[in-house]
């Protein structure tokens, strides 16, 4: 199956920068909720159409997607940047990654858990911001690891960049328990060990929150 990998940007004309505000609201977890729904729009095509694309913030002020159709182009946006994505892949290629994910794991009885969490959960309050990230890391890559048992793929190092929760958009309670997800950036190398189930899972993306930005792996062949 061909995918596509688009840019895609916000227009620059005077009426689509007066609906920025509304658009890409400055809260962290409204503006996931807000740019997933502006990203239906160049996607949703019908009116039973089912998501099948994954998206990303991207640094340079718009989004990246891989998606199994081209974007539509509206007046909303600037003209999207598409090309299609059909790398090339024989087992034993490196590849570099960048991967923003919601880690998960099933516990014993049925629990799902965040990876992140679960391994915060028994360091005490106070220690917890100095070890953030490492364990982010351990957590993170072994999860990762996993996944590539099932996808193709043997990681070869991973490092978490960021770990940042989130709480669900239109969650409106008490501040105390509120329902909150982990976002973890991993960056690293990775050998591809069968392309065909690699490919596939590319499309589909990782881990779970895909609706807010989460799943996409960027890749590029190692030098």
């Amino acid at each position: 199956m061909t995918l596509f990998l688009s840019r895609v940007r916000l227009s620059r004309s005077p009426s689509a920068r007066a609906l920025a505000p509304l658009l890409l609201p400055s809260e962290a977890g409204r503006r996931r909720s807000a740019a997933h729904s502006l990203l239906w729009s160049v996607f949703a095509d019908d009116a039973d159409r089912r998501r099948d694309f994954l998206w990303r913030e991207d640094n340079s002020d718009g989004y990246l997607t891989l998606s199994a159709r081209p974007p539509i182009q509206t007046d909303l946006f600037q003209p999207h940047e598409v090309k299609e994505f059909t790398p090339v892949m024989a087992p034993g290629d490196r590849m570099e990654f960048t991967l923003r994910a919601n880690a998960t794991r099933m516990k014993k009885g049925g629990a799902r858990v965040d990876v992140v969490m679960d391994a915060l959960h028994g360091i005490p309050p106070a220690m917890r911001r100095e070890k953030r990230l490492a364990l982010a890391t351990q957590a993170g890559a072994d999860w990762l690891a996993r996944q590539g048992e099932k996808a193709g793929f043997r990681v070869l190092n991973a490092v978490a960049d960021d770990y940042v929760t989130a709480v669900l958009p239109d969650y409106r309670g008490p501040r105390k328990g509120q329902p909150q997800f982990g976002i973890i950036d991993l960056v690293g190398h990775l050998e591809v060990t069968d392309p065909e189930p690699f490919l596939a899972q590319l499309g589909k993306g990782f881990g779970r929150a895909k609706a807010f930005g989460c799943g996409l792996m960027l890749i590029r062949r190692a030098p």
